[in-house]
């Protein structure tokens, strides 16, 4: 007797992971410790390091834009090992620059490299293999993203303190791309069609329908309501989110010393995975994926909003990170959830790497548009207030694009009939 093949879906599952892992401890997380890294190298100052990061994250929205076509140009294996490597001598060109020109052609390497092992990425990955359960599987996948902070940030800093950056690049570089092409060769690949698998694992003579696509071009996007009020939602949560998280352990740290606010980020980390798993887990399968993001917001808004208190009382710092670290992991998840929800999934898989490109365009600039704002207020009675009071505004701001939005996602729905038939069965796993 023949016994049916396993589904291959949840091996793509872990495989991703393990690349949200590596994409985001080198590419997301790496940056912020390679600008200390070099201008204790060099001596340059931290304007200049900090413009490297900014094109870091401005040159991989022009990749991320266009990755449904190379993806089918080239195939997802050879976009995914391309990626790796690029981002691989990104960081060996960012610790072995002599001049800032050089500087500047590493950034291009890394930021061009990283956004193939990033949010778009990952999505792209998932899609073919599960519709009703994508909402679970997407925040297990991307919970690599934060496991990614968590075992990179300390690396990072343990290997160039031991071995120098040159060394640490060499090893991670090399065993990132080691890795990744065991990955692609293996797994990425592989497609449900080779199998003869349907997604989710769901038996033959029960296929997912097939969407009817309602945008045939991507030019349309730019006029429609939906596109860009989830767009703008997006980008104003990630440029509110990117900006705190890049300045929160310098503000913490006065108050509670160096260790205990690097334990209060680890919270904030750890809050983010337990939020989006929660997310993904719970959600009810007709849920308003944008209500859920709205509110996942919220909780960033109050979590800001204790944070201000934190000056006079040492139990806002932990209150506020938990609140505030809930939504960090939801505000790159959902999104795609959303789109899987309102548009027909060929217009999906347009649709998620424009907002992510979008998003990511934004978030560069968060990180000095913040520090300026905390130039401007830091020699006030309230050094928290204002930069605070400005984060917790543009997340009220996102919230008001979402749901802004709802009226035009609503009408879309009954065309987008692949999403109609997503939301037919629970998203829990078995």
């Amino acid at each position: 007797m023949r016994h049916p093949t396993p589904f291959f879906g949840w091996k793509v599952l872990y495989a991703t992971f393990v690349l949200a892992v590596f994409g985001w401890g080198v590419g997301f997380y790496g940056p912020p410790v390679f600008l200390h890294a070099v201008v204790q190298r060099t001596g340059w100052s931290v304007t200049l390091v900090s413009a490297a990061v900014t094109l870091h994250f401005l040159c991989g929205t022009l990749i991320v834009a266009n990755l449904p076509r190379l993806y089918r140009r080239c195939g997802v294996p050879a976009v995914t090992l391309a990626g790796a490597v690029a981002l691989a001598l990104g960081v060996s060109g960012w610790a072995r620059a002599a001049e800032p020109w050089q500087l500047f052609v590493a950034a291009l390497f890394s930021g061009m490299g990283w956004v193939t092992l990033g949010a778009a990425a990952v999505n792209a990955l998932i899609a073919p293999w599960f519709v009703k359960r994508r909402p679970a599987v997407l925040g297990m996948a991307y919970n690599g993203a934060s496991v990614g902070g968590i075992v990179f940030s300390p690396l990072w800093v343990f290997l160039i303190a031991g071995h120098g950056f040159a060394q640490a690049a060499w090893w991670v570089g090399a065993t990132m791309v080691l890795v990744i092409a065991l990955l692609a060769r293996r797994v990425f690949a592989v497609t449900p069609r080779q199998l003869g698998q349907q997604p989710d694992g769901a038996p033959p003579q029960a296929p997912t329908a097939a969407a009817v696509s309602s945008l045939p071009r991507v030019s349309r996007l730019w006029r429609d309501r939906a596109f860009l009020s989830l767009g703008a939602g997006m980008a104003l949560g990630l440029f509110a989110q990117i900006g705190l998280i890049a300045h929160l352990l310098s503000l913490l740290a006065p108050l509670l010393g160096a260790q205990t606010a690097g334990i209060a980020m680890g919270l904030a980390t750890a809050s983010a995975i337990a939020g989006r798993s929660l997310v993904g887990w719970l959600m009810p399968p007709a849920a308003d994926r944008r209500l859920v993001a709205c509110l996942s917001y919220g909780a960033q808004i109050a979590g800001s909003l204790v944070l201000m208190l934190a000056v006079n009382h040492p139990w806002a710092v932990w209150l506020g990170v938990l609140l505030f670290g809930a939504g960090i992991g939801n505000a790159t998840s959902l999104p795609p959830l959303i789109a899987q929800t309102e548009f027909a999934r060929e217009d999906a898989a347009r649709v998620v790497p424009l907002i992510v490109a979008v998003s990511q365009g934004a978030y560069a600039f968060a990180p000095a548009v913040f520090g300026a704002l905390r130039a401007l207020s830091g020699h006030g009675p309230h050094p928290l207030f204002w930069f605070l009071a400005v984060a917790a505004g543009l997340q009220a701001a996102a919230i008001a694009c979402l749901a802004g939005g709802r009226g035009a996602a609503r009408r879309r729905r009954p065309h987008a009939a692949g999403a109609a038939q997503d939301q037919a069965a629970p998203t829990r796993l078995n």
